[in-house]
């Protein structure tokens, strides 16, 4: 277990307040094991849109996020909020000008962790393969960081009723095949993958097995998808999720891919890319895909 040591000023307090008079301390679980922290810090910096996702359904305001947040629901928290940093590079002037309780890494910022910590507290909240599983762990820890259980615990609720829902309508409804689209490049995502929770948590049959679990996919071509014949294909366009031009209609209008029962059954269906790509495992990303996957298996 990981326990972040008290600031010295905190530290000094202690010889003349009670211990009663201190802020109470919280375990949580992160994607490093379990850690200690003070609860409720006010002074939060954010450069996980996963992480963002969660906490602003759970009403906790941050003060530093990454420069660029992609998903639209979240521009009003971009525009109270101070950037400190990108994604992939916090800025740590920026940061020590914020002087944050806690920072919250995750997914593309994990690899600064060990930098971030020589600064302020830091966390790993990165989600990862088992998305819906690791999505509740988050709300459930930061629920218990910033005193917020019963929201927290509404939401858990809020998320299983969809998932529920959503498996259900998944029954017997056929095989399917998850594509991620970038520019020309077309990759497939199975079980243990990074979208692959969506044949975990709904049961719904893979169309290809055994497809690599690797952080861009497996590359696939026009004939692979012909070949394997998927009832459903769902797809996640990459350059609409960060901002360009979208091309995986383009790129999927295909005479092999027409062929598909997916194509014939009118059944390839179009994600809402960037909060799948940029925030999976946020709470409002996962009520987001979910919500599109019970409307296409409702039809």
């Amino acid at each position: 277990m990981l326990h972040f040591a008290r600031p010295a000023a905190l530290l000094a307090c202690l010889a003349l307040f009670p211990l009663s008079a201190v802020a109470d301390e919280v375990t949580i679980r992160t994607a490093r094991g379990d850690v200690t922290l003070m609860a409720g810090p006010e002074r939060i910096a954010v450069l996980d849109i996963a992480a963002l996702d969660t906490l602003t359904a759970l009403g906790v305001t941050v003060q530093g996020v990454p420069d660029r947040l992609y998903v639209d629901y979240l521009d009003p928290v971009a525009a109270q909020a101070r950037p400190v940093g990108t994604l992939f590079e916090p800025d740590l002037e920026a940061l020590a000008a914020l002087d944050p309780e806690l920072v919250i890494a995750g997914g593309r910022s994990s690899t600064r962790i060990e930098m971030l910590t020589a600064l302020a507290p830091t966390i790993d909240m990165t989600i990862w393969k088992d998305v819906m599983a690791e999505g509740r762990d988050r709300i459930a820890a930061y629920g218990l960081l910033f005193g917020r259980e019963d929201r927290a615990a509404a939401m858990i609720a809020e998320l299983d009723a969809k998932l529920a829902a959503t498996a259900a309508a998944a029954q017997g409804k056929g095989r399917g095949l998850i594509l991620s689209v970038n520019g020309p490049k077309i990759s497939a995502y199975g079980r243990g993958s990074r979208f692959g929770w969506i044949h975990d948590a709904l049961g719904l049959p893979e169309a290809r097995e055994n497809l690599d679990a690797a952080v861009h996919g497996d590359a696939v071509s026009f004939e692979f998808i012909a070949e394997t014949n998927p009832d459903w294909i769902f797809v996640i366009d990459r350059s609409a999720a960060i901002g360009e031009d979208s091309m995986a209609s383009d790129v999927l209008d295909n005479p092999l891919v027409a062929r598909t029962v997916a194509a014939e059954r009118g059944q390839i269906i179009y994600l809402s890319s960037t909060p799948a790509y940029i925030a999976g495992g946020g709470f409002t990303s996962m009520m987001t895909t979910l919500g599109e996957l019970l409307t296409a298996f409702s039809r």
